[in-house]
C-alpha cells in the first residue's frame, strides 16, 4: 500500500491517544474517516456518503458507500441514490450500503488521509479541551494575554485558549501582551469553524465572583447579592440584603476601613465606581436606595414604570454623568425610571417665642391706653 500503512496505524491508535489525551474511539474515528476519505479521492466521487471500518487486530479495512433507494425509471444521482431495480428488494426510501476492500491508495489519497488525521485529531484535542473547561463556566481563572487584535484579546489559558471580545472587556483598561490577568470563562461558542472559549472582564458575574471570593458571609447565607448592574470601567451598582436580623449588608461588603471593597477595586481598576446598596422588597424604596447619592422626594409606580421626584439641585445627582445613575439604577431595578423636577416643599416660617412675647406685650399695652382714655 503506496504511503499510508494502515496496520501501522493500527497499532498506533493506542499511542496517539495515551499522547493527546484522547480515547481510542475517537483516535480510531479520526483514522477511520482519513480512510474513507481518502478512498473517495482515488475511487469515487466527493458527494459520497462512505464511511470505513479499520480493524485493529489485522490492520484490514472495509469502506461503505450508503445510497438511498429511489423509483425506477427517474433521474438519479448515481453518486447518493440507486434504482430500485438495483437495490435487491428495498423500498423506496430505505438506504443500502455497497462493500469495499480496501488495497491501496494512490499518493494523492495517502497525502488526503494524512491531511485528515492531522486536521481531526487537531480538533479532536481542542474539542475535548473545551469539553474539560466546560466544567469550569461561571469561574475565574488565570491567563496570560497572547495577542490583542483590534476587537479580541487573546488569552492563553495553558491547554486551552479563549478570546475577550470587546463587549466583554472593560472600558478603558491596557492588555499588554504576555501579561497576567484574571478572566470570568463565560461559555462555549461554536460555529462553522470550530469551538472557541468566550472570556469576560467586564460582565456582572465577574464583579459578583471577585464578591464571592472576599466576602465570606455570602457563602454561609448571612448576605445575598440581589442584583447587579455594571457598565465596566465606569460604574457598577450592587443591591445586597442580610438575612440575619442585626447584619448590615453594605457594611459586610464594604469591609472594615473599606478593605473588602478596595481588594475588589484593586483588580478592576480605581476607574470604576462601585455602588453598594440595600436592596428592599418595597419597590419605591429600592428605587430610591438604587438612585443614590441622589436625594428623592417622591416615586410613584405605574406598572413597571417610575417617575421620581427630585429638587433640581438634585436632578443632575439622579441623572448622572450622561445619563449612567439613571440608567444603572433601572437596569438594577428593572424598572423605567423617569426624572421629574419638582419644586421644593416651602419650609414654614420659625416662630420667634421672644418676638411674639413682644408683641402679645405691646397688644397689652395699647389696649390699656385706650381703656384709660
Amino acid at each position: 500500500m503506496e504511503d499510508l500503512d494502515l496496520k501501522q496505524m493500527s497499532a498506533m491508535v493506542k499511542v496517539i491517544a495515551e499522547e493527546k489525551n484522547l480515547p481510542e474511539e475517537t483516535v480510531l474515528d479520526v483514522i477511520q474517516a482519513a480512510i474513507a476519505a481518502a478512498w473517495r479521492r482515488d475511487n469515487g466521487d466527493k458527494d459520497m456518503n462512505v464511511r470505513a471500518v479499520l480493524n485493529l487486530k489485522t490492520g484490514a479495512a472495509d469502506v461503505y458507500v450508503a445510497r438511498e433507494v429511489v423509483e425506477d425509471g427517474v433521474a438519479f444521482n448515481p453518486a447518493t441514490e440507486v434504482p430500485a431495480a438495483e437495490a435487491k428488494g428495498k423500498a423506496v426510501g430505505e438506504i443500502v450500503e455497497e462493500k469495499h476492500k480496501v488495497t491501496s491508495f494512490g499518493r494523492v489519497a495517502s497525502q488526503t488521509a494524512k491531511q485528515v488525521v492531522v486536521q481531526r485529531l487537531r480538533e479532536a484535542e481542542r474539542d475535548a479541551v473545551l469539553a474539560e473547561f466546560e466544567d469550569k463556566i461561571g469561574t475565574v481563572v488565570t491567563g496570560l494575554v497572547a495577542r490583542v487584535e483590534p476587537k479580541i484579546v487573546r488569552i492563553d489559558l495553558g491547554r486551552a485558549s479563549g478570546i475577550m471580545p470587546k463587549s466583554e472587556q472593560i472600558d478603558g483598561e491596557y492588555y499588554a501582551v504576555g501579561s497576567r490577568i484574571k478572566v470570568y470563562i463565560k461559555g462555549v461558542e461554536r460555529d462553522e469553524r470550530g469551538a472557541q472559549l468566550i472570556l469576560s472582564r467586564g460582565s456582572a458575574e465577574f464583579i459578583e465572583y471577585l464578591f464571592r471570593q472576599e466576602v465570606p458571609e455570602i457563602e454561609n447565607g448571612t448576605v445575598e447579592i440581589r442584583a447587579i448592574a455594571r457598565e465596566a470601567g465606569r460604574r457598577t451598582k450592587i443591591a445586597v440584603m442580610s438575612t440575619v436580623p442585626g447584619v448590615d449588608p453594605v457594611g459586610t461588603f464594604v469591609g472594615g476601613r473599606g478593605v473588602r471593597v478596595q481588594a475588589v477595586m484593586n483588580e478592576i481598576g480605581e476607574r470604576e465606581k462601585v455602588d453598594i446598596i440595600n436592596w428592599s422588597d418595597n419597590i419605591s424604596e429600592y428605587i430610591r436606595e438604587a438612585l443614590s447619592p441622589a436625594e428623592i422626594m417622591k416615586v410613584e409606580i405605574d406598572d413597571k414604570r417610575a417617575r421620581v421626584y427630585v429638587t433640581e439641585d438634585q436632578q443632575s445627582i439622579a441623572i448622572g454623568r450622561q445619563g449612567q445613575n439613571v440608567r444603572l439604577a433601572s437596569k438594577l431595578t428593572g424598572y423605567e425610571i423617569d426624572i421629574v423636577v419638582a419644586d421644593a416643599p416651602k419650609k414654614k416660617k420659625k416662630v420667634n417665642v421672644e418676638d411674639s412675647l413682644l408683641s402679645a406685650v405691646e397688644e397689652s399695652g395699647e389696649e390699656d391706653t385706650t381703656a384709660d382714655q
